[in-house]
């Protein structure tokens, strides 16, 4: 704690500081909340290794890199966290020299935080870090986007992301309750607690709407006739031959010469269609987006070679 305001106290009278490392790290990937967090996602993130931050100075091409951002008045630039297998919106911070200079060495997302006035990095005291593979500037460079993979919610709230609130026009109230198809008013809902509001990507939105027709089919029926993804949830045999047929259909596109329109669309089906089996087996399109990430780097013989032998069906 004396170091900390020491920091904060240096910080406010001569500006930025040399950068230290996360020091709580340790101490909060020990913990108990960091162990559940780490055990219940799926090829979670690689826990943080306590890293020794060096001066900006004795990192070549660092202080170049620096004074080449616009900064704003306080010395500080807007920093956006963004999932970097998802494509979402994380959270929003800013940063100053020490902050960007530590990031870049550790590859924790570390900001400074205004209203401490001082160094923050995300994690410390939540375990909820976040680890940093790319950063990138805009094309004003008083911007910086964090491409991350998080270990937890990236908000304080506890949600996964800061932004759950949705603001649209609809239709306003008329004089006799009902709504009025002349005018319209802003609509401002969400919560953080609930997903009804958060910003999608198509993939995204999709999984949603394949969970909710399954999360209804437990639901007592109302007489009317079942979607479609709601019939595929309740046929395996059913899905499986869609998306052996859709899978032959997008091969022919190619075979056939069809085209790229046609191409899309077979794609789309079976995306769709596999999509749908994955969400009975209980696999998020963020862990096959992981996977793919991982495989960047390696070649696909080996790492259709290092895969596990499959389990055979018994007899």
């Amino acid at each position: 704690m004396q170091t900390r305001c020491l920091q904060r106290a240096v910080h406010g009278a001569f500006g930025t500081i040399r950068p230290r490392p996360c020091a709580n790290i340790r101490r909060c990937v020990a913990s108990p909340q960091f162990q559940r967090i780490r055990a219940s996602a799926s090829a979670a993130p690689v826990a943080p290794e306590e890293k020794t931050v060096k001066p900006e100075q004795d990192v070549p091409g660092m202080t170049t890199f620096l004074d080449n951002l616009k900064w704003d008045k306080n010395n500080l630039v807007a920093v956006i966290v963004q999932h970097i297998d998802t494509g979402e919106v994380l959270m929003q911070a800013f940063a100053d020299r020490a902050a960007i200079n530590e990031t870049m060495q550790t590859g924790l997302a570390t900001f400074y935080s205004r209203s401490r006035g001082g160094r923050w990095c995300k994690g410390e005291t939540s375990g909820h870090f976040i680890n940093v593979h790319q950063l990138f500037t805009d094309c004003d460079r008083d911007s910086i986007i964090y491409l991350s993979d998080p270990i937890g919610p990236a908000c304080h709230t506890g949600a996964r992301t800061c932004w759950f609130k949705e603001a649209q026009l609809a239709p306003a109230e008329g004089p006799s309750g009902g709504s009025s198809s002349s005018s319209s008013a802003v609509a401002h809902e969400g919560a953080h607690d609930h997903s009804d509001h958060v910003p999608r990507t198509t993939l995204q939105a999709l999984e949603r709407t394949i969970s909710q027709r399954r999360e209804a089919l437990s639901q007592p029926s109302d007489g009317s006739k079942p979607s479609w993804t709601a019939r595929l949830l309740s046929n395996p045999e059913l899905l499986c031959k869609k998306i052996r047929e859709e899978a032959g259909e997008l091969c022919q596109t190619l075979e056939a010469n069809e085209g790229r329109e046609r191409a899309a669309n077979e794609m789309a089906d079976l995306m769709y269609h596999s999509m749908v089996l994955l969400n009975l087996q209980g696999v998020e399109m963020e862990e096959v987006l992981r996977v793919l990430r991982k495989r960047f780097t390696q070649s696909g013989i080996e790492e259709k070679a290092a895969r596990a032998p499959k389990q055979q069906p018994p007899q």
